[in-house]
């Protein structure tokens, strides 16, 4: 797709850098000497947008992934918030990531395994959802909470067997957290679903749209966008104009520009789209771990491809977008390549008007998604050097 403004990615500077001021905040992180790039993108043309500039002052975020999404039913209630490895949540680890320079923290939650048979949340973990928010809130960052991982037939699936339970269950849950959370402000964001998704199949994460399997999923992600807003804007309180953001298919670029898709009508016009994008693949998601360098010809990337795609179809006409995910392995410690990824790739969204969340899962050992860049366990900054990249391409 043609751009209205073609983006130029000239590297302005290099800076080396062993301690970098971030934000206003006066405060700073400690880098290890690492040279990081300062892009330029140039913009494209945007227009005046009331979503636009919200989306654009909410700068750059951090996902605090694995912790009160996991998954898994513990026989008592607080474990679940350890059960996937991460230390209980504090106000002190919310301090960190504010003094770093984030101002989004995206908050993911599972709750089918916390419900009654009734679908009733229990007092504890919504108590607990909420005083994590308030960790941030009360720092006036923008908080984003969801449904995360309920991709489960007999409570959220994208199927038209099972459409009733969805748009039970995300009514129960959004019923329940719009009361807790009705006089918050707008720096509070509803998010509808975590990567809506024909879990366990072989489409999981691939649909031909030409197909009818794609139309229905689809169709259901769709209509239980409708609900969501419905639900959320029917229960009153600072509810009625909160923004509140919405996917497509597993939160996929693609799907959210392909024409079987369109965002939920919403009185308030105050609708976000979500997605996720992990890209180059090869580089910032598969475990192919020979994936050490970040190419340097950009201009035909699959980074400028997604932020080609979703300005074509969104930012240009003033729809607001959030990359709620995105982010690099670590392998073999390619800190260099990483940290010129996530300079370019901020760089590159934000030039379309697009904000970007880090998925920190607090993952550091072994083989696995090593996403993690501020340890909780030790509540230190591993990668210090790709959290101020961050920071200098973000503006």
């Amino acid at each position: 797709m043609k751009k209205a403004i073609k983006s130029c990615a000239l590297i302005l500077s290099a800076v080396t850098l062993l301690t970098a001021c971030v934000g206003e905040r006066g405060s700073s992180l400690v880098g290890t000497g690492a040279e990081i790039p300062e892009y330029k993108n140039e913009s494209r043309e945007l227009p005046e947008s009331e979503a636009l500039s919200f989306v654009k002052d909410m700068k750059i975020g951090w996902n605090l992934g694995n912790t009160l999404d996991a998954d898994k039913k513990t026989s008592v209630e607080q474990a679940s918030e350890t059960a996937w490895g991460s230390p209980v949540i504090t106000e002190e680890m919310i301090d960190d990531i504010y003094r770093a320079g984030f101002n989004t923290v995206r908050i993911p939650v599972t709750w089918h395994t916390h419900v009654d048979e009734n679908l009733n949340i229990s007092d504890y973990w919504v108590g607990r959802v909420k005083e994590i928010v308030d960790y941030a809130y009360k720092r006036k960052m923008y908080v984003i909470i969801n449904i995360h991982h309920d991709i489960v037939k007999d409570y959220y699936y994208p199927s038209y067997e099972s459409l009733e339970n969805s748009l039970k269950f995300s009514k129960a849950v959004w019923s329940r957290l719009c009361e807790t959370f009705k006089d918050y402000d707008e720096h509070l964001i509803f998010e509808s679903i975590n990567e809506p998704r024909l879990k366990g199949t072989d489409n999981e994460w691939w649909l031909d749209t030409k197909s009818e399997l794609a139309k229905e999923s689809i169709d259901c992600i769709m209509q239980c966008n409708q609900a969501f807003v419905d639900t959320v804007r029917a229960s009153g309180g600072k509810n009625e104009t909160r923004y509140l953001m919405t996917p497509s298919y597993c939160a996929s670029p693609i799907y959210a520009c392909d024409e079987l898709f369109s965002l939920p009508d919403d009185p308030s016009d105050k609708i976000i789209l979500s997605v996720h994008a992990y890209e180059p693949n090869q580089f910032a998601l598969s475990g192919d771990m020979n994936a050490d360098a970040f190419a340097a010809g950009r201009s035909g990337t699959s980074i400028n491809s997604v932020m080609d795609m979703l300005y074509e179809k969104y930012t240009s006409k003033g729809i607001a977008v959030v990359i709620g995910e995105f982010g690099s392995r670590n392998k073999n410690e390619n800190l260099e390549a990483r940290i010129d990824h996530a300079a370019y790739y901020v760089s590159e969204a934000r030039a379309a008007g697009i904000t970007c969340v880090w998925w920190d899962n607090n993952a550091f050992t072994g083989n696995g998604e090593l996403f993690g860049l501020y340890d909780r366990n030790e509540m230190e900054w591993k990668y210090p050097d790709i959290a101020i990249a961050l920071m200098k391409n973000c503006e």
